[in-house]
């Protein structure tokens, strides 16, 4: 009955506690023959405990996964917004739209200006070598 008791309170820490297992844990806990109003107090008081310690288990666990994840060196939500404004921000001053693709008056621009031609220096033919030749076969044949 003890372990009984006290699975029920680690569970009660742990999850989420119901009204109807609250009432079970405290007349569990009670003493026998408590007044119906000890009871109702007391199941008040496990379940505020409960959610209490629901809360304090989430921030801890909050709290291990980003400071885990800052030394891993991943970026925060934070900074990833503040990464995509600024990439909108980029993007609109070089008139790009949504998709990536310039937009109408880049476009224009673009096509406005063409490059200078480059100029090539003239290639010289390359020498040719002599082919080499073919060796002689006993016979006198060739190959």
């Amino acid at each position: 009955m003890l372990i009984d008791d006290l699975w029920q309170t680690i569970e009660a820490t742990l999850g989420n506690l119901s009204p109807a297992k609250a009432r079970e844990l405290a007349k569990n806990i009670a003493e026998p023959g408590a007044a119906k109003e000890q009871v109702a107090k007391t199941a008040a008081d496990l379940m505020e405990w409960s959610q209490h310690n629901r809360e304090r288990i989430r921030s801890i666990v909050s709290r291990e996964i980003a400071d885990q994840g800052s030394h891993l060196g991943l970026a925060s939500q934070a900074e990833l917004d503040a990464l995509k404004k600024r990439v909108r921000e980029l993007e609109r001053a070089a008139g790009m739209t949504a998709s990536g693709r310039a937009g109408a008056s880049a476009a224009k621009k673009s096509t406005a200006r063409k490059p200078a031609a480059r100029k090539t220096a003239a290639k010289k033919p390359a020498a040719k070598k002599p082919a080499a030749p073919t060796p002689a076969t006993p016979s006198g044949e060739a190959g």
